[in-house]
């Protein structure tokens, strides 16, 4: 789970990059908001986050200050209504440098390349971890919910996809049914035959019988249509549209 620093002094523009945050990364935490050189420094002594995304035009100066005072070694992106300063903020640990106003797939497409370039190793050992895990536990068949008559078992092959919403996990029947289950996604992968179940997305694992159509979308990701619907709009991303591909046309 990955945690980020967000340097803005504009309330407007603060509010709309962690929308967009929250809506491209719903599992990736906000440390914290700052908004001045001073402020950015002194939070930085006392916490690491994983990257920064960070506005050049601070309320007491430039952005450039703070590495004048701290050493500053997480990858940055940078936010800006100006173009001018593209080649110093490559100087300093520099992911992208976004212009304003900052579209949602610009944003994506910057996360994309932070992550690529400083998790990947980490997300592979955490894969490998988690293959490892699947292999010493065995797969679930089914899967004891609560309902208002009392307990019920759901069959795995019964179930369409899970999907979390507002970190609460719901488990959503092929005949419509919806129940809360105690389980993470991250939980659920390793408990899934892989040959019904694919993870589409951070907050949808999917059953490849509830899949009624797949669309192109914006950026080469793709947009899942299920049956029964999905209260929610499920996007693969581009680092996962390969394997999501390969998954269907597996044999």
């Amino acid at each position: 789970m990955k945690k980020y620093l967000i340097i803005e002094d504009e309330r407007l523009a603060f509010s709309e990059l962690k929308r967009m945050m929250d809506h491209l990364r719903p599992d990736y935490i906000l440390l914290e908001r700052t908004q001045s050189v001073l402020e950015s420094v002194e939070f930085l002594q006392k916490s690491q986050p994983d990257f920064i995304l960070m506005d050049i035009s601070l309320s007491d100066g430039s952005c450039f200050e703070i590495f004048n005072h701290i050493k500053v070694e997480v990858p940055i992106i940078f936010t800006t209504a100006y173009d001018e300063y593209a080649i110093q903020a490559f100087k300093v640990n520099s992911i992208d440098y976004l212009l304003k106003p900052i579209s949602e797939e610009d944003l994506e497409l910057a996360v994309i390349k932070l992550e690529n370039l400083h998790f990947e190793k980490e997300q592979k050992e955490i894969g490998i971890r988690m293959v490892e895990s699947s292999l010493m536990k065995r797969v679930k068949n089914r899967f004891l919910v609560n309902s208002r008559e009392g307990y019920l078992y759901v069959e795995s092959k019964n179930i369409a996809y899970f999907y979390s919403e507002e970190k609460v996990v719901m488990l959503h029947t092929s005949d419509d049914k919806r129940y809360i289950i105690n389980y993470t996604l991250d939980q659920l992968e390793g408990q899934l035959t892989t040959d019904l179940f694919f993870r589409v997305s951070r907050n949808c694992i999917t059953n490849i019988k509830a899949i009624k159509g797949i669309k192109k979308v914006i950026n080469s990701r793709l947009a899942i249509e299920f049956e029964p619907a999905c209260p929610h709009e499920i996007i693969v991303s581009r680092v996962r549209v390969q394997n999501f591909l390969e998954w269907l046309n597996d044999d």
